[in-house]
């Protein structure tokens, strides 16, 4: 998996800091420097005022000022699990790599065996691996062993009939339905900083499966760096619980 920032607005808490002032000033926020903006706001320095602004509109559930600043995300190689899960929030926006019109009928089954094309879950190999909804505790190395060889043959199969079934003739957006869920996608998603927070909230839980909760770490650590007062307030603050973020 890769995570990496495409595109995100310029001084995103600049943006947030004019918003919320905006909804107590006389003045026009739009030809208001933003020094005099922040002027009521305690601190010694602009950059402590934000400081102070941005953690008081986080913890009094001013969330309406985070929906200004967006940031868009293109992750390469996460499953078409991971996919489904992230594509249910409603408020951020997707494209992703289409197997109507990319076909993978070059890709050496054999290959796949060994991790190519498609997520390997940690399960699959890992005897101690537990995961949520597991029946069952750790497992021995002969039994971890027999579930690694079982899931490489029924991926490295899947493909193998992909791939025969477009030598048939089958077009490919009817070929895929034999490939597994695991098969790796590629996507661009854009969201602004209040539904960041909140997808963090629902896919960084300890209750979320391990691989949008990777996704979703990449992708707070890259916010983090744009957009640092608010992400670290988050973090210190607001983390691991449910923020009733949702627009």
């Amino acid at each position: 998996m890769k995570v990496r920032l495409l595109e995100a607005t310029e001084d995103p808490e600049e943006l947030i800091c004019n918003a919320a002032r905006n909804d107590y000033m006389t003045e026009f926020v739009g030809e208001t420097p933003f020094d005099e903006v922040m002027a009521s706001i305690d601190g010694e320095s602009l950059e402590t005022k934000q400081e102070t602004l941005i953690g008081h509109l986080l913890d009094h559930g001013h969330f309406g000022p985070f929906e200004h600043p967006q940031a868009t995300f293109a992750v390469e190689g996460v499953s078409r699990s991971c996919m489904a899960q992230i594509t249910r929030h409603r408020h951020v926006s997707f494209d992703v790599q289409s197997m109507r019109y990319v076909s993978f009928d070059e890709v050496d089954p054999d290959e796949v065996r060994d991790g190519e094309m498609v997520v390997t879950p940690p399960s699959a190999t890992d005897p101690d691996w537990v995961g949520r909804n597991q029946q069952s505790g750790s497992v021995g190395e002969e039994t971890a062993e027999k579930r690694e060889t079982l899931f490489q043959d029924a991926v490295a199969d899947a493909v193998e009939s992909y791939q025969e079934l477009l030598d048939l003739g089958m077009p490919p957006e009817d070929a895929r339905f034999v490939l597994p869920i695991g098969t790796e996608v590629n996507m661009v998603m854009s969201m602004n900083v209040r539904m960041l927070m909140h997808v963090a909230d629902m896919r960084a839980a300890a209750d979320a499966q391990w691989e949008i909760r990777q996704m979703t770490e990449e992708i707070l650590d890259l916010a983090a760096e744009w957009c640092p007062l608010t992400f670290e307030h988050y973090d210190e603050h607001m983390k691991s619980r449910k923020n009733r973020l949702a627009p």
